[in-house]
């Protein structure tokens, strides 16, 4: 195959690397997948409203995100269990996103440690997503270690009170190679007696069953209490939980689904940013995750509110197609794209991105 141009050249060459157990893994949905699907297709409702004879020479794709410079909006999401793609796994991931001058966010569920990435990446940008423990002490000591390691902010994902149902998941028993280990809770599996010897779905699951299902926002509160990294919870989708985490004093919303992963039918996650974009009214700042496959996404969501976007799936194909080089190739793709899209809508800055630019697609068709 020639050289990829687009990432949907990338996902085609990264199937030929990653074996049924990983594919299904990286790749499925809950249920009847139908938010799986919506979540890319849902970009294409919104139509852009570009300007003409703007001074676009010179694009300017540089931004902040939690005080922090990025070169361009587009950030790693946190995926787990990266080493399933690539023997390199998070740590070329980690690489990668510092090579492009962007932020990497590290899963709970890695198969690369807190200290392993962050050695790895240097001074890289770096957030580290949180899955709240049952025991208050396994996650205190998670969020220590990322401070101490040079994390820039926790993720706190709050829409898995309970795993979604994801049926090739079912179908053909998901497990964890032998090889590959839950890096981030070594210690805490042999404190709890649980032998080497046994199965790598069994630690598996037992990590599973330590997720707090009675979290409440109160529970954002106490991580607050707890640590001075800024906090973002992620997997907000209406108005008013945007409101609530405003309320409890979140410094920034992650607009997100998990991928579709998690509760199917559910608004893409496009569709639900303008509304807690809305909400928010400015107070914190917001993301979206989910769906982000061209530059043209990248640009709609910003122009929607978002400070900028995060991509799960397009690293995981990154990573199976060539490792830290198909990561860096994977964001210098959406990048080149990004710009492009900026320069053809009349935008030389990410300030020159607004509401204006986009309209969604029912609107014009009422006004026919």
């Amino acid at each position: 195959m020639h050289k990829p141009v687009c990432l949907a050249d990338i996902e085609e060459l990264s199937t030929r690397s990653l074996d049924r157990n990983a594919r299904d893994f990286f790749s499925s949905g809950a249920n009847q997948e139908q938010t799986l699907i919506d979540n890319m297709k849902a970009f294409s409702r919104y139509r852009l409203r570009p300007r003409m004879l703007r001074d676009v020479s010179i694009v300017n794709m540089k931004t902040t995100i939690m005080g922090e410079e990025v070169d361009f909006p587009v950030g790693a999401a946190p995926t787990g269990f990266q080493r399933l793609a690539h023997s390199e796994g998070e740590v070329a991931t980690a690489k990668a996103a510092a090579s492009v001058g962007t932020c990497m966010t590290l899963a709970t569920y890695a198969t690369c440690s807190i200290e392993e990435v962050a050695q790895a990446s240097g001074g890289g940008l770096r957030w580290f997503q949180l899955y709240v423990n049952r025991d208050k002490v396994v996650t205190a000591r998670l969020i220590h270690r990322a401070e101490q390691a040079g994390y820039k902010a926790l993720v706190i994902t709050i829409d898995t009170p309970l795993k979604g149902r994801r049926l090739a998941a079912f179908r053909h028993h998901f497990y964890l190679p032998s090889h590959l280990k839950l890096a981030n809770f070594i210690g805490d599996i042999e404190k709890n007696s649980l032998e080497s010897s046994q199965s790598n779905s069994e630690i598996y699951k037992y990590t599973q069953g330590l997720k707090d299902s009675k979290m409440t926002w109160d529970t954002i509160t106490w991580v607050k209490s707890i640590t001075r990294l800024p906090v973002i919870v992620k997997g907000v989708l209406t108005a008013e939980d945007a409101l609530l985490a405003v309320q409890y004093g979140v410094d920034g919303i992650m607009v997100s689904n998990h991928g579709g992963r998690q509760l199917d039918g559910v608004l893409a996650s496009i569709d639900a940013l303008g509304e807690v974009v809305e909400a928010v009214k400015g107070r914190v700042e917001v993301y979206l995750d989910g769906g982000v496959r061209q530059g043209t996404d990248v640009l709609k969501a910003l122009a929607l509110g978002a400070k900028a976007v995060f991509i799960g799936r397009p690293v995981i194909w990154g990573l199976a197609y060539q490792g830290r080089a198909g990561v860096e190739e994977v964001f210098k793709i959406l990048k080149e794209e990004f710009k492009l899209a900026m320069a053809l809508s009349g935008c030389a800055k990410i300030s020159d991105i607004n509401p204006t630019l986009v309209a969604y697609q029912k609107q014009l068709f009422s006004k026919l």
